[in-house]
């Protein structure tokens, strides 16, 4: 065969074995985190499982190129987000504000009219934020998870400030959504 047909060779080291038990730890430190951002982006379950299936490739592959110049939070939420967005690029549109399948966790001191109350508000603000724009959505969703500014501009490749603005928009058209006054 010519040049033209060869094939380039693969750096194999970015292939490297990850440690089982990092990515277990990680998995299981991050992720109901990752379940939570994975239904801003899907309300249908199988999709949504889909898509934790995907992050948790990515992250696998990913972890070992982790040199810790960030935390591991912060990496984790950029892997995450980066494969969310390619999940909803590969779709070929936004998602919906599509009502999502209800899941419950039953505290069995709670009667059951006041479970059916948390969850109807519950899906409502799920599907609110899947409506909101998705730069209001991502900011939204991380500071939803507790990260600073700082570790959400990170995470988004933004300036602290930049976060600030799009979060203070984002909540305004949250409460626009839900009608709820300021």
């Amino acid at each position: 065969m010519g040049d033209d047909h060869e094939f380039e060779r693969v750096d194999d080291s970015v292939f490297e074995r990850v440690d089982d038990l990092e990515f277990e730890r990680v998995l299981e430190e991050f992720g109901p985190a990752l379940r939570r951002l994975a239904g801003s982006y899907e309300s249908n379950s199988s999709r949504r499982d889909d898509l934790v299936q995907e992050i948790a490739i990515a992250l696998w592959r990913a972890l070992p190129r982790f040199r810790g110049e960030s935390s591991m939070r912060t990496f984790v939420f950029r892997i995450a987000h980066n494969r969310a967005l390619t999940h909803v690029w590969r779709r070929g549109r936004v998602p919906s504000a599509e009502v999502s399948e209800a899941e419950h966790v039953t505290d069995p001191a709670e009667s059951p009219e006041s479970q059916l109350a948390r969850g109807q508000r519950r899906e409502r603000l799920d599907a609110a934020i899947r409506a909101l724009p998705i730069v209001h959505r991502q900011v939204l969703t991380l500071a939803l998870e507790d990260l600073s500014h700082a570790e959400i501009g990170s995470v988004l490749g933004l300036r602290e400030n930049a976060v600030a603005v799009r979060l203070t928009r984002a909540r305004q058209a949250l409460r626009a959504a839900l009608g709820v006054s300021a």
